[in-house]
């Protein structure tokens, strides 16, 4: 067997130290708004059963699942005629698991198996990876991790105004000032199917409406063809490709577009209520846009939806996607025999996030860095004389380490200096006789004297060299 070079899968990355400390940064930050909106944190398998994910996101979706195969005999019990019957009958009788494709589905499942020890309404965050079999591009990963925010047992639209305060304060946080929150409603849509004499194609319609930003207006209108939808419905479809005005005169033109469809004027209410609780709770209404051909590919929303995109220099959207979205959910559990259960919430990608945060300069400068103190190593004597102040330094909160090896020291500034550790203390003989020890300063080359007391001393004054 020829030595190979190893490599992992398209759409997966590793992540190194400087990347792992920015992308906790990311999870910090919205984990502690969450925290703050009364969120309560939960984990759920990666692996699930098949039955839990099949179905839940539409046709498309499910082409994007990863199955796992069965373990021992996997092909134990499959016959001529499975693999005759095509490649999505095989996959039930080879793979009775798969990889996560969201949060949602297993949050609403676990919800369904806990509900008796459940307070509702029940406010969950949970942050872990999620597995899609896309094709890898910028922004689209095979592997990447979701950051969801979801209210279950309320159709209040309270709930919806407080996900845009989080997206708000989300935003703020990560220093991403400029960013479009795009919010429509799934009545909407519906009542759009509707208007357009297309009732009960809503599914169609909506994957083909999400295309409109990546594809454009006449791609749209051919896919719609393709599906099965008329001339006369496209043309009645014309007032969602035309250029976003302000949300007033949207909110003004929606009840005249939708005066015939009750669903559609449903929509239109909840959206004006949930406008009036945004403006009650003071947030910034610019970064707010009714975007009546926002659909969201995922097929369980029944209400309001979201997503938001950063803008870079020029009121220009960063071209990598959404970075953020969800929606209301009335039925998800319904599925997995619960009724009346609705839900809302919201999921930030923090790898879309982080490639955003890159591309604008916006992670804080030594934000990499970990070691703050490296005390140096001479020999036995030095490292026994050493130890001790290293558990001080690190029981003081000071992210402190020692060099493990007795060598020279111009190896162990370099090792301090590759890492970009800040302080060096220096103890050799006359250290440890005078107690007085040697404080390298690695940014301006300075050297002091000063006892071990005052060492830390310094770093009390200087919080920001703490964890």
């Amino acid at each position: 067997m020829t030595n190979q070079k190893p490599s992992i899968p398209r759409g997966t990355r590793d992540f190194g130290p400087d990347q792992m400390a920015r992308r906790n940064y990311i999870f910090d930050k919205i984990r502690t708004v969450y925290q703050r909106y009364g969120f309560q944190p939960l984990e759920t398998p990666t692996l699930e059963n098949l039955s839990v994910l099949m179905g839940r996101y539409g046709e498309e979706g499910d082409q994007l699942l990863y199955k796992v195969l069965n373990t021992g005999d996997f092909l134990n019990g499959v016959t001529p005629q499975d693999l005759e019957a095509g490649s999505k009958k095989a996959a039930y009788k080879l793979s009775e698991k798969g990889l996560r494709y969201d949060l949602t589905v297993p949050f609403a499942r676990y919800v369904v198996m806990n509900r008796g020890e459940l307070t509702f309404p029940f406010r969950r965050y949970q942050i872990q990876p999620v597995w899609r079999a896309d094709r890898p591009q910028k922004g689209r990963y095979r592997e990447f991790y979701q950051c969801d925010a979801d209210v279950v047992g309320t159709d209040s639209l309270l709930c919806e105004a407080e996900i845009v305060a989080m997206v708000h304060e989300v935003m703020g946080s990560l220093g991403i000032r400029d960013f479009c929150l795009k919010i429509n409603n799934r009545k909407i849509l519906t009542g759009i199917a509707e208007t357009i004499g297309a009732a009960g194609l809503e599914g169609p319609l909506f994957v083909a409406i999400d295309k409109l930003d990546k594809i454009g207006k006449e791609k749209v209108e051919e896919e719609l063809r393709e599906r099965g939808f008329s001339d006369n419905s496209i043309r009645k479809l014309q007032p969602i490709f035309r250029p976003l005005s302000s949300n007033r005169e949207m909110f003004e033109n929606l009840q005249d577009w939708l005066h015939a469809s009750p669903t559609g004027q449903r929509g239109v209410e909840e959206l004006a209520k949930l406008w009036r609780f945004i403006k009650q709770m003071g947030l910034n209404e610019k970064k707010i846009q009714l975007d009546i051909s926002l659909a969201r590919g995922l097929s369980y929303y029944t209400g309001a939806i979201f997503e938001v995109k950063a803008i870079g220099p020029g009121g220009v959207p960063v071209q990598i996607g959404s970075i953020s979205g969800g929606g209301r959910y009335d039925n998800l559990t319904e599925s997995f025999g619960l009724k009346g259960v609705s839900g809302v919430g919201i999921s930030f990608g923090v790898d879309r996030i982080y490639d955003v945060m890159e591309e604008l300069g916006l992670f804080p400068e030594n934000q990499t860095i970990t070691t703050k103190l490296l005390f140096t190593n001479f020999d036995a004597e030095a490292e026994a004389y050493a130890l001790p102040l290293l558990q001080r330094a690190r029981q003081a909160g000071i992210n402190a380490e020692m060099y493990p090896d007795a060598t020279k020291l111009k190896k162990q500034l370099d090792y301090a200096d590759r890492k970009r550790i800040p302080f060096v203390v220096l103890i050799g003989s006359e250290e440890m006789k005078s107690g007085q020890l040697s404080l390298k300063n690695m940014t301006t080359g300075e050297q002091e004297t000063m006892p071990f007391d005052e060492v830390l001393g310094r770093f009390e004054k200087f919080e920001g060299l703490k964890v």
